[in-house]
Formats: structure tokens, sequence, C-alpha cells
């Protein structure tokens, strides 16, 4: 699970929070000032960070400004705040915060909060993996030797294929082992100088340019104005045709310019489905030696019934889905049977909306189809646990117990 950092100068919010996070498996460190996180974040880059606006020696948005400057805001930050306005909402926001929780933060705000900005993280393999060891399929075998021949000239390369491609994977190709790797993150737009500085004779990495405000496609042009000074192998990403990036998302046509130079076609995933097996056991591997999961290891009809998915969500669905198994198994060995469970899940969080919902009566009564077909599916799910059910539906046990009552459905008391 996650290393997370909770910085409050109350320490009733720290105990708490650090009760409620542990319980859910993470690592908890607690810091009551900047300064105590200051020394926190030197010892280690954690997986998330819960940051108090209001703290006695330096605020929170000071601190945040801080971290992005000096090229240390490398993870995902939640800020808190008793006192929030929207306009310090928007500029925790704007420095680089992935969110903002208004005090005091209900359970299950906060489950969601830290489950929404760490899944993509863990979803994804751990920094070291790569396809320049596997992969046997024609489709992939061709772009790893363009990548190959790519990576004994100093050029930067921009990567085009689909979203979810999960390009790191590829960009890895170019990249000399012994190197620094720097993932750019969220500090192109307030410490392009210090990106430079830590990736200088190595690679910098950045992904989907489609995303990037006018902030960060200006320090992205400081950056690539002074790539070959500096020895940087600059490695870009989008899953956007390149044209309609200036034409469609205001991408600025001189930098596009600069940064297309080569480009190199990802293909996806269905292009080399035969390398699934192989790739699904190097993910394992990697979550496995990255302390992100027990030891585990795929039967030979786990890895069958994997290759027979179509993955439509390409890549990072496949990472999401070993990623899962790797630690919903109950057993060193991830069976077909786990796979299949887990496939079930990935299907029905991406069917088609409205399939199978009575659309066409009066949306008070298909509503309350709906609620009692997703209280009952829940219910059973759950062997009739009110706490569970209560969290996976976000609602407060007293008003889970109203809804049931008035749906007609009538669980028992189960509390565990």
């Amino acid at each position: 699970m996650a290393i997370i950092h909770v910085i409050d100068d109350e320490v009733g919010i720290r105990e708490l929070l650090s009760e409620i996070l542990t319980d859910e498996g993470h690592t908890v460190r607690v810091a009551d000032s900047a300064a105590g996180a200051r020394e926190l974040r030197q010892r280690e880059r954690p997986d998330l960070a819960l940051l108090d606006i209001w703290m006695p020696d330096t605020d929170g948005l000071s601190l945040l400004k801080e971290w992005a400057a000096n090229g240390q805001l490398a993870m995902p930050v939640l800020m808190m705040s008793g006192h929030g306005t929207i306009d310090t909402a928007v500029e925790a926001v704007r420095i680089g915060a992935a969110d903002f929780l208004e005090k005091p933060i209900a359970l299950q705000k906060l489950l969601a909060a830290v489950s929404r900005v760490l899944a993509p993280r863990d979803a994804l393999p751990a920094p070291g993996a790569s396809f320049a060891a596997i992969g046997r399929t024609p489709a992939l075998v061709d772009v790893k030797r363009r990548l190959a021949q790519l990576a004994a000239s100093p050029l930067s390369v921009l990567l085009r294929g689909p979203a979810g491609a999960a390009p790191e994977l590829f960009a890895r190709i170019l990249h000399a082992s012994s190197a620094p790797w720097v993932n750019a993150g969220t500090s192109l737009a307030d410490a392009p100088n210090d990106l430079l500085t830590q990736a200088a004779g190595g690679t910098l990495f950045v992904e989907e340019l489609a995303m990037f405000a006018k902030g960060q496609q200006r320090g992205l042009a400081y950056i690539a104005e002074r790539a070959e000074r500096h020895k940087v192998r600059l490695v870009t990403f989008t899953s956007y045709p390149i044209e309609s990036l200036a034409d469609e998302r205001g991408f600025d046509p001189a930098l596009l310019a600069r940064l297309s130079g080569v480009v190199v076609r990802l293909p996806a995933l269905a292009e080399y489905a035969d390398d699934i097996p192989e790739i699904a056991e190097m993910l394992l591997a990697e979550l496995v030696k990255s302390g992100r999961s027990p030891a585990r290891k795929f039967s030979a009809a786990a890895l069958a019934a994997l290759r027979g998915e179509p993955w439509r969500r390409d890549l990072e669905s496949l990472a999401q889905a070993v990623r899962t198994a790797a630690l919903t198994s109950l057993g060193e060995e991830i069976e077909e049977a786990d796979v299949a469970r887990v496939l079930a899940d990935e299907r029905a969080a991406n069917a088609t909306p409205g399939a199978g919902l009575p659309l066409d009566l009066p949306l008070r009564e298909a509503r309350e189809l709906f609620e009692r077909a997703y209280f009952a599916h829940h219910l059973a799910r759950e062997q009739g646990s009110i706490s569970r059910v209560a969290e996976k539906s976000g609602l407060e046990r007293t008003h889970l117990y109203r809804k049931l009552k008035q749906l007609g459905i009538f669980a028992g008391r189960k509390e565990a």
C-alpha cells in the first residue's frame, strides 16, 4: 500500500487520520509543523501527503509552493483546512495540489479522495519496469527497435499512442540505466530549471501534453530550449493527433513544432496481445519487488485469461487488473478464478451507460428500482455488513438504514 505523510498542528487530527489510514493498510508518518514536514520529505518521497493550510510556522500553501519550486512536489497532495474558501482551494490546485478537503473531513470523503489520487499511481508499474527485455510480437519488436536506434543519439522524442498506453514503459527503452531519470510531474510550471538540473546527462519524461495549461507550456518551452545544453533527452507523450493539440487544445504551435522533430507511434495493446502474459508477469514482479504486493505468481490458466481479454482501456487497464488480482488473491498463486473475478468487475465498471436500466419508466420509479437493485447487490456482496455497504455507497450508516427501510429492504444490523 501507500506511504502517506500527514501534516497538521492539531494532535487530534493527526491521530485520527493516522488511525484511519493505517487501518486501510497504509504506512503513515506524521508531522506537526512545516519544519517537520520538510524533514519527513527530505528522508523519503511519500505516495501522498495530507497537508493542513494553517500551521504555526509556515502555512501549507507556502510549503506547497516551496515543494513545487525545488522539485519535491513529486507526489499528490491533499490540502486540508477548517476555514477554507473557494479562492484558497483554487490557489492550492493551481500550485499543484490534487484536491482540497474542508474540515471536519467526513470519513467517506477522506477515503474516496485518498483512493482517487492513489489509484492511477498504484496501477502503474514501479519505476524501473520497461519493455526493453520483453516482447516478441512484430508490433512490439518493431517499436522497440526504432526506440533502441534512437537511444544511441541525444535526440528528443515525442511518443504518440492510445490513451492508457503507459508510455513510460516505452520511454525507458531510450534511457541509459546509469543516467538520471526524472518524471516532470507537476513541477513544469514552477521549477523548470530544477528539472533540467536534476535530469542533466539523462532523461526528462513528460506525460500527456494535451493537459498542460499555459504556465506548464512555458516551463516546457524553457526546458526544450536548454535541453541540449544540459545534455538532457526530452521524451514527451500525447494520445491526441498532433495537429489537434494546437487547434483544439490551445497548445503553443512553436513549442509543438520543437517537440515533434522525431515522432514515434506506440502500438495499441491489441497489436501485441500475444505478449500480454509476459507483460503481466513483468508488472506483477515489479509490484512484488517494490513492496506494493505480497509474493505472488500467475498460474498458466490465469495468464491465458488475461491474454483473452480485449482491454479496451489499453495497457493501464491491464496494469490495474494485475495489481487488483495481486492484492485480492487469497493464495500465493493467482488462479484463473481470481482473474475472472477481476475481469468481471472491469467489464461492469466500463459497461455501456444505461445498459439494462429501466429507461422508459418515470424517473422516480426508475430511480427506486435502481436503488433497490444497487443496495441488494452490495448487501449480498458484503454478506449483510452495513458498515461495508455504507463505505461502498458513500452514505452515513443512519442514512443508509433509512434508505433501506424506504426501499423495503430489511437488513439485520450487522456492523462488521
